[in-house]
């Protein structure tokens, strides 16, 4: 094998042991949807090691974690299921104070599947400068939405309430997310040169809780 070669291996080897380590540290926590994740990016490393590798004992010997860490993962994954199944799933994840990425896309594209195909966000104050202030404004800036989502087969249904109190996203697969500052939890940007102005995920965040639960059957009340 090459030195570039040997020098790949060992990062790719890295890699895999801090991912898997960092997964068992998350398992031991009960963070299993994360420890999840960690598991299954630490065996794909692993394998590239393995297919890497002219060593057959190394072969040999990350097989095995392999193994071991397939069937933890395969339990976790039994684990979670069962807990979506009695409506006991709950996952927290905290935003800092000054926290950066933390973009919606980053948030929410694990619950949204393939299937998803409705949802509900729920909102008691979407009243400032940028969220559509003023109620003729917040119309306007609504229909317009609506307008552009129409030219992609979306259709968003608006519904005014004089009594919502909670913050809520819902999907029609059962994943529900409550966030305490509700969508509007990033910081005002500098300027709009600034970094973070397009990109959420390099946006400053305000401090607040993101609760994920899941439920058999999330409809509109």
């Amino acid at each position: 094998m090459s030195r570039a070669g040997s020098d790949g291996t060992a990062a790719l080897e890295r890699a895999g042991a801090e991912t898997v380590k960092r997964a068992v540290e998350l398992d031991v926590a009960s963070r299993f949807q994360e420890s999840l994740v960690c598991y299954q990016e630490g065996i794909d490393l692993l394998l590239q090691v393995v297919k890497a590798t002219t060593d057959e004992a190394k072969k040999q010997r990350y097989r095995q974690k392999i193994s071991e860490y397939m069937t933890r993962a395969e339990d976790i994954k039994k684990h979670i299921e069962k807990e979506k199944q009695d409506g006991k799933y709950h996952k927290q994840i905290r935003i800092e104070e000054n926290a950066t990425g933390f973009g919606y896309e980053k948030l929410f594209h694990e619950y949204l599947t393939e299937i998803v195909s409705e949802v509900w966000v729920e909102d008691p104050y979407i009243r400032q400068v940028h969220q559509g202030s003023g109620r003729s404004q917040q119309i306007t800036g609504l229909e317009e939405i609506k307008q552009s989502l129409s030219n992609y087969g979306v259709t968003l249904n608006i519904d005014f309430s004089s009594s919502i109190h909670d913050r809520e996203i819902r999907f029609n697969n059962g994943w529900m997310i409550k966030i305490g500052r509700g969508l509007d939890y990033f910081k005002k940007p500098q300027g709009r040169f600034s970094i973070g102005y397009y990109d959420f995920d390099l946006r400053p965040c305000h401090e607040t809780t993101v609760d994920v639960f899941h439920v058999k059957h999330t409809k509109k009340m």
